[in-house]
């Protein structure tokens, strides 16, 4: 195995995509190994182009970040990318939950496929995720599992029951695990970002982007690099005393 100086290993799941982006270059510029997940689908080869594409544009920026294919709606699949993590770098000391996929339609348009494919990426995929790291966080006495859930996880949004419970279903997760890992110096928290600055939400019509910052109290769509800045610290020693928590990083879109 190489030799990587002691540094902590950080996966960040759906690590490719906008806010994961910012999360792998933060927690990297923090020390950390970081390794970025991303999940290929029937066009298996063209995913895998553009991840390696991703990764050389991070090289360029002094960015050096481990790309591992793998799937996590499906525990085979991220079982045997886990296992190559270990075998390449070794175990997972903190985890990034931060995958998620939407399909949106009003409840009365949806069918079963688009409730089962939100729910199984977005919060069955905590459970395969956590469960194939939480054992050698445990044996090592030290853990960070943070998950990224969202403002209509807390308020609920149109055409978006599937993915508003799955995102609000990652806070019963989160507090409930992190009474039964308290104790063995891990913690569990829950970052809820709102609109979010990436190129899916930019490509958005400007009228309609426009009406979406008109709602949010401090008039504008949060960065990615926010995002990052508060699962850095979440992923840091300076929070050992929070775990179970949840921050609504919405430009106070919701209170409560």
């Amino acid at each position: 195995m190489p030799d990587f100086n002691n540094r902590k290993i950080a996966l960040v799941t759906g690590g490719t995509g906008g806010i994961g982006t910012a999360i792998c270059e933060r927690l990297y510029q923090d020390g950390f190994i970081v390794i970025a997940n991303y999940r290929s689908f029937t066009k298996a080869l063209r995913w895998r182009e553009l991840a390696k594409q991703w990764k050389k544009d991070r090289m360029r920026m002094g960015i050096d970040v481990h790309i591992y294919q793998g799937d996590v709606a499906n525990y085979t699949s991220m079982a045997m990318m886990i296992n190559r993590v270990k075998e390449d770098i070794g175990p997972i000391d903190v985890l990034v939950n931060n995958a998620g996929i939407t399909r949106d339609s009003t409840f009365v348009r949806m069918n079963l496929f688009q409730w089962q494919e939100v729910i199984e990426t977005n919060l069955t995929s905590l459970f395969i995720c956590t469960k194939l790291v939480i054992d050698d966080m445990i044996k090592s006495g030290w853990g960070r599992i943070i998950n990224i859930s969202s403002v209509n996880g807390q308020k609920g949004q149109f055409g978006q029951t599937n993915y508003s419970a799955a995102k609000s279903g990652m806070y019963g997760f989160t507090k409930s695990l992190a009474i039964e890992t308290a104790k063995k110096g891990i913690t569990v928290n829950c970052i809820s970002p709102g609109y979010t600055a990436t190129e899916m939400v930019m490509a958005v019509k400007e009228e309609i982007r426009n009406k979406i910052i008109s709602e949010i109290p401090l008039n504008r769509l949060a960065e990615p690099a926010e995002i990052a800045s508060a699962v850095s610290f979440l992923a840091s020693d300076q929070s050992s005393y929070i775990t179970g928590a949840n921050i609504p990083l919405n430009g106070g879109q919701h209170m409560y």
